[in-house]
């Protein structure tokens, strides 16, 4: 795992006036909002017996710890422990280390790592997600896997026409080959450009954004590390962060956003054809060994079709020579 990133950590629909705890890179952090509705971030302990934060409530702009009622500002400080006699001092290690968020694009981001912040890597620009002609549906899947392999599957082009024979990449099914493309990089991140020439897939996707029976589709997939997707098929844009919880295990949390079937009642059909291609991926991805993708380049097999994957492992090669790794990476 990586440091010194903003992590795209929960939806910000999903973190309220009431504690929320959010599993992320071996951690449990708290979250919630203030009066002023800002999001604030703690780790999930209390530094007097380590009890969860997020089992407290809030009161008067405070949290309270749920096993003694020792209560916290947003600012971390300890203001008040019940049982003690009047008079006596609360020590200074009773304040709680505040952890810098963000707001943007659906998501509360947590930076962390030990980077100044000016020296800290920006959010990834993405301002198709703000088009309101676009509708916008939120879910998330959980996989017992590590995030890296997940990054990987998100931008790999070539297992569609196997892995998802039966879905989206049934066009490719009789014609699995690739044509060349080329990878854009940047400081932290890259893209690919590729258009297929298919048979169109099966689905109620493809069947309103390509009513002939062969055509060619655009599709754009990018990442921003270490842990950040956005795929592009016309009509149809994904925004994925894969949440790494621990070494074993991701939630991926999704905002797709379409310009047909704009309904609401409509969501519960691309949520339920979602649902089926992630399950098509986990028996693939949830296989792989080792659960890591390898630090050195050359310990798996790499071809043409590989490239945005290799562009990923050469920029996550670059953070962890740079010391941005928290063990195990």
């Amino acid at each position: 795992m990586l440091k010194n990133f903003w992590y795209a950590c929960e939806f910000s629909s999903a973190i309220t006036n009431k504690p929320k705890r959010v599993p992320l890179l071996n951690q449990q952090f708290v979250l919630y909002r203030n009066s002023q509705t800002q999001v604030v971030a703690f780790l999930d302990q209390c530094p007097h017996q380590g009890a969860a934060l997020s089992n407290g409530w809030l009161k008067n702009d405070c949290i309270r710890c749920p096993y003694h009622g020792w209560k916290f500002q947003n600012d971390g400080t300890c203001i008040e422990a019940p049982a003690n006699q009047p008079g006596v001092s609360i020590p200074k290690k009773a304040s709680l280390k505040v952890y810098s968020v963000l707001e943007k694009y659906g998501f509360v981001w947590l930076f962390w790592g030990d980077l100044p912040e000016k020296e800290r890597p920006p959010l990834p620009s993405f301002p198709e997600v703000k088009n309101p002609a676009l509708r916008p549906l939120q879910f998330e899947f959980k996989w017992n896997a590590h995030y890296t392999r997940l990054v990987e599957n998100s931008i790999d082009p070539a297992h569609s026409a196997f892995v998802h024979a039966n879905s989206f990449g049934s066009g490719m099914a009789q014609q699995p080959q690739l044509p060349e493309y080329e990878t854009y990089l940047e400081d932290w991140g890259g893209s690919s450009l590729i258009n297929l020439k298919q048979h169109t897939p099966k689905g109620i996707f493809w069947r309103y954004t390509h009513r002939k029976n062969y055509s060619e589709i655009k599709t754009i997939r990018s990442f921003y590390m270490p842990n950040i997707i956005f795929s592009d098929f016309e009509r149809f844009i994904s925004f994925v962060a894969h949440v790494p919880v621990n070494e074993y295990t991701t939630v991926s949390k999704f905002i797709q956003f379409r310009s047909f079937l704009t309904q609401p009642w409509a969501d519960a059909i691309f949520r339920k054809y979602s649902v089926k291609i992630n399950q098509e991926d986990k028996l693939v991805v949830e296989s792989q060994r080792p659960k890591i993708i390898p630090y050195n380049l050359t310990d798996e097999i790499h071809t043409s079709s590989d490239a945005l994957s290799l562009a990923y492992r050469k920029l996550r090669k670059k953070c962890l020579d740079m010391g941005w790794a928290t063990a195990p990476f």
